[in-house]
């Protein structure tokens, strides 16, 4: 994990793409889109199984990491209606039963607005955006909140980096904005889609903004654009 200061608050980096407030308990996650698979089986595209379960794991190991007590998820928790299938449904809620003590809150996305909200036995408390929490303005959608340090998803944000040998390689990211004044102004922050079955975007970054790429097991820092 990274540690690293955002809002004047600290907040850890987890490698699976998840992003840890530490003075609020509070485990942020992105774009999860549950059931995406099972999704297209059903338009008869064949996709890999087992990809619930495997975010559930990943899941798992940022929880432990942190030892949070609170998980928000920041839009896009289920993929479609389709994801209501009983054998996605049945992986949740044999999660949840193991998780009974956590608290968790949706904060409703593009895709849950057309999937519908979590069963009620899963025991979320969903609301609509922006869900405030200290300087912070949790959302879905990266767009400026005044007087708070938006934390959104949607975007699935990648970037393009060079190796040897003219290699190029797409790697999911934190882009945060630049919250280097006083106070936190209409400033954004994007989370890298969680699920294990979604597509990334590459992203353009403006001068100020912190990039935070993901390696393997690994969270590091480029170097930040000049502010003119």
């Amino acid at each position: 994990m990274l540690r690293i200061r955002l809002a004047g608050e600290d907040a850890l980096l987890h490698p699976t793409g998840t992003l840890f407030l530490s003075a609020r308990r509070t485990l942020l996650v992105a774009d999860a889109h549950f059931g995406k698979a099972v999704s297209f089986r059903k338009l008869g595209v064949p996709v890999p199984r087992g990809t619930t379960a495997e975010t559930l794991a990943r899941l798992d190991a940022a929880i432990a990491d942190t030892q949070a007590e609170h998980v928000v998820f920041l839009g896009d928790f289920l993929h479609s209606v389709r994801s209501h299938a009983a054998g996605t449904l049945g992986v949740l809620h044999d999660w949840r039963e193991r998780n009974a003590a956590l608290q968790l809150t949706l904060v409703r996305g593009n895709h849950d607005d057309r999937a519908g909200d979590p069963p009620a036995s899963l025991g979320f408390t969903v609301v609509d955006e922006p869900l405030r929490l200290g300087p912070f303005a949790l959302c879905h959608h990266p767009r400026p909140v005044d007087e708070a340090y938006v934390l959104a998803g949607h975007w699935h944000p990648c970037i393009s980096v060079g190796g040897r040998a003219f290699e190029r390689l797409r790697l999911p990211c934190f882009w945060l904005g630049d919250d280097s004044g006083q106070l936190p102004r209409q400033a954004v922050g994007i989370l890298p889609a969680f699920g294990s079955f979604t597509g990334m975007h590459r992203i353009e970054p403006r001068a100020g903004d912190r990039i935070f790429p993901i390696a393997g097991d690994v969270v590091r820092a480029l170097p930040p654009l000049p502010v003119p």
